[in-house]
This record gives C-alpha cells, structure tokens and sequence, in this order.
C-alpha cells in the first residue's frame, strides 16, 4: 500500500539526534518519523544517497508503518557491541554501554588513520571483551585487495569471526577470499554494501565473493525484501542496522526474528551511540540480546516531547519533505 503523499506529509517529523562519538563521520543523525495506521515507521536514507536509494528506504517504512511484515520464528536474538574508530583510551567505556554482548563489530580503515591504529583498537577491544568474545571487523569497503591482505594479516592472530566489507568491489571480494583461502588465513568475508547497494544483490553469491551477507531492512526495501534475497543468496546473514533510532531498528529486529536461521549476532545495538532518541527507554540489548516484544514496545512508545525537543530545524526540515516527495514519486 502506498499512501497519497500528502498523507505523508501530514504524518511526517523531522528529527536530529546528537551522537555519543563520531561514527562514520556522522556526528549527528538526522531522520524522519511516520505514524502510519500500523505503527510508527522510520525513513532515514543517509544524506549521500540518491533518490532511487531513498524510494527503496520508503518502502522499508512504508511495510512497517502501514503494511504487514513477516511473521517471527523467534522471540530474541543475539546483539553485538558496535566499536566506532576510537582510540584505544576510549574502547573501554564504549563497551561498557553494551549490557552483555558477547560479540563486538569494530570498525577499521577509518580516513585519516592507519592500519598501526586498527590494530591498537582491535588489540584493547579483544583484552576488554576477553578471550572468549567474537570479534569482527568492518572496514567499509575501504581497503585494496593488498591493503586488505595486509592488514587481515596483522589482525588474524587477534580470532576475527569474520571482516565486513574489506573491498569494495565484488571482483575485490573474490580474489581477496581466494588468496586468504591460499595463505591460510581463516577470516570470513562478509558482504555488505556489495548486498545493499547494489543493483545485483545476487552477484555476490554467483561469483563465490563472500562466506556471508550482512543486511539491513530499510536499504534493502523492507522486511519481506531482504528475506527475499537472504533466501536468493543462500549464505547464512547478519541483520545489522543503518545507525537508526529505536523505530528503525525495531524493523530490523523483525528482520533478524524471521529469518529462518540466524548463527550470528546482530548489528543491531547502535542506539547506544545515540545521545538521545526518539522514545524515553531506547531499545538497546540486555544481556546481550534484543526480543521482539521489546522491539514492538519501542516502536509504540514514541514521545511526541522528544519529537519537538529534536526537530530539526525549518532547513533541513524542508530539505527532507523535499527528498520526501521525489521517492514517493519514483514508487
């Protein structure tokens, strides 16, 4: 169902929440708000995103918000610690805010550092997290195929569950899981920006360029989407989040809930690098883990003081109605 955008309009708040530290350069997240007659639903495209992105985005919302999603299998699943590209001073207290989470996603290849400061973060999150946790790095794409062999090489030793995105390219992906596999090197590759914003969700698979997918709700069109190409891909998946607030990642708890198998810990704890959200209990992992009572909560708990204490301002409010009404025209 797709609502008349005037509809939309009316429904529609523009909000900008402040970050706890600086993730993927992003220092405040900005996101729109829809109260639709099944819920409240999040759109909240990254600013860089093209409006066909956007229009997948809206989908995503628009399942929640006034559609149906897929029915769950489970009642909980297992979250990770997001670590953004901090110093090692900093690793500590932002694993302290993950109530315990046995799986930490750290992020690497971070502008302006090098592979000296990935190895340090890896290194303080592996003695805080203890030997037992499972540690994965996320590097967005940013490495070579070389970069990538090097620095998996210095970061192996550390047990790595597995390295997000170490190339951007499938081409990348392919040869980089070839020459682990011929040094020896036992480190999975995940893909993730080659699943979500690709025209070809599919090639991956096809092409043997990763060990497993990471997906994520809104990129992907929705919850009845991504399982979709889950199933397509025939890889086991990890459900991780677009920096969301407690509404979004509500949708991707459906998500990780109805798949029908989930081995991995989700990325779905980032509400703990907001400074503040769009509900009074935000929905962050207790015990490590998220329930999909908790996720239904969250989303029926919206308070409408937050709404008006973050709006954003009459610029980028308009800006975002603007953006709004150009992917609701591609639907």
């Amino acid at each position: 169902m797709i609502p008349e955008l005037a509809d939309l309009l009316e429904v529609a708040h523009v909000v900008r929440l402040p970050m706890r530290v600086r993730f993927r350069g992003v220092t405040a997240r900005e996101a729109v708000l829809l109260r639709g007659p099944r819920g409240w639903a999040e759109w909240a495209p990254f600013p860089e995103y093209d409006d066909a992105d956007a229009a997948r985005w809206l989908s995503s919302a628009l399942e929640l918000g006034w559609g149906e999603v897929p029915a769950p299998v489970r009642t909980e699943v297992g979250v990770n610690a997001t670590l953004p590209a901090v110093g090692p001073e900093q690793v500590e207290a932002v694993l302290a805010r993950y109530d315990g989470c046995r799986t930490v996603k750290i992020k690497v290849a971070e502008r302006g550092q090098d592979l000296d400061d990935d190895v340090a973060r890896v290194t303080e999150a592996r003695r805080v997290a203890g030997p037992g946790a499972r540690l994965r790095v996320d590097a967005n794409g940013a490495w070579s195929v070389d970069d990538a062999l090097t620095a998996l090489t210095r970061l192996a030793p550390l047990g790595l569950e597995y390295a997000e995105q170490p190339c951007a390219s499938v081409e990348e992906l392919a040869q980089l899981r070839r020459t682990l596999a011929r040094r020896g090197l036992d480190v999975p590759v995940a893909a993730d920006e080659s699943i979500r914003r690709s025209d070809d969700p599919l090639r991956v698979a096809r092409e043997h360029a990763a060990d497993l997918v990471v997906v994520k709700v809104a990129p992907l069109g929705g919850v009845a989407a991504a399982l979709r190409i889950v199933a397509a891909c025939g890889l086991p998946a990890v459900v991780s989040s677009a920096l969301d607030t407690s509404v979004g990642l509500a949708a991707g708890v459906a998500l990780a809930a109805a798949l029908p198998q989930l081995d991995h810990d989700c990325g779905l704890g980032t509400a703990a690098l907001l400074d503040a959200d769009v509900v009074r209990d935000p929905l962050v992992p207790l015990a490590g883990r998220l329930t999909t009572a908790r996720a239904a909560a969250a989303r029926a708990a919206v308070d409408p003081a937050r709404l008006t204490a973050y709006r954003a301002g009459a610029e980028r409010e308009q800006w975002w109605r603007d953006r709004l009404t150009r992917a609701h025209a591609l639907l």
